[in-house]
């Protein structure tokens, strides 16, 4: 009788280690994922901002040497990325591969012109510097006009904005659910020790011998749960890579080291602060009350 009472006091005890690693697991896991997404989100914004094309249509007229030594200082220009020049026959071939018509067929002559495509570096991507780095273009007589999508810029300046804000406000309040989920599962564990530990004390044993054992078992549990959650993070993170190699989410390995060790630290403080005022409350807590 006695043994099978072990028996089944010890698969209660396994199956409460388990459910707190797991919840330490998932908790933490989400949290990381958030923070990998926090530590991202300007590459990703940026990623989109340098996207946005700004065209500068040049004039029939303009020189071969006046087109050159723009595009030699729109390369040396610090808040230019890249630029490729596009001539006005280059244009024409991409609009009949787009439309599947040639505009010769219908005019006669080609009514494009050369222009230069310039992307410019994610911090410059503003509706205000775009106007001021127009305005710059527009003062040469060989420049005819710049095109841009001015909406679109807007608009994702706004998002962005937007996008960090609730992002930053997600973060603390997966923070807090993090706290909180972990250490109501380390004080139901604790809790069903609560005979164990009134007993302890009243032969003798101090507080810091009895609670030892019981903050050393959830901190052991805490390590293993994050070291779940950081392998569940780097399977996302190498997915994530390979399904979008272009946001080089991995080219700062500094900064996943650091959100790593920060989760699994993390799960190590949080159960180690649960675990020891858990057991301070019940080693505070009245003989009679241990039944409510």
């Amino acid at each position: 009788m006695s043994s099978s009472y072990e028996q089944y006091q010890k698969r209660r005890l396994i199956s409460s280690y388990i459910s707190v690693v797991l919840s330490i697991a998932l908790v933490l896991f989400l949290l990381g994922i958030l923070g990998l997404f926090v530590l991202n989100a300007k590459k990703v914004a940026d990623h989109f901002k340098e996207k946005v094309t700004v065209t500068i249509f040049l004039k029939d007229t303009a020189k071969d040497v006046e087109v050159k030594q723009l595009e030699k200082s729109l390369a040396m220009a610090d808040y230019v990325k890249s630029t490729a020049y596009v001539s006005k026959d280059q244009a024409l071939e991409s609009m009949k591969a787009e439309s599947g018509e040639d505009v010769l067929d219908f005019l006669g002559f080609n009514p494009l012109k050369n222009s230069i495509d310039v992307n410019l570096k994610a911090d410059f991507v503003t509706s205000e510097k775009l106007e001021s780095i127009t305005t710059e273009a527009l003062s040469k007589n060989f420049v005819d006009e710049i095109s841009y999508d001015k909406d679109l810029v807007a608009q994702m300046n706004d998002n962005v904005k937007k996008i960090s804000f609730w992002i930053l406000l997600i973060s603390g309040l997966f923070t807090l659910i993090a706290v909180l989920l972990i250490n109501s599962s380390i004080r139901l564990a604790v809790y069903s020790k609560r005979f164990t530990i009134k007993t302890m004390q009243m032969v003798g044993a101090t507080k810091h011998f009895i609670r030892r054992p019981f903050v050393w078992q959830s901190v052991k549990l805490g390590a293993i749960g994050a070291a779940l959650a950081l392998i569940g993070m780097a399977i996302v993170l190498y997915f994530v890579d390979k399904t979008f190699p272009e946001l080089a989410f991995v080219k700062q390995p500094a900064l996943i080291i650091v959100l790593f060790v920060f989760v699994f630290a993390l799960g190590i403080f949080i159960t180690w602060i649960s675990t020891f005022i858990a057991t301070q409350r019940f080693l505070n807590l009245n003989t009679d009350k241990l039944y409510y």
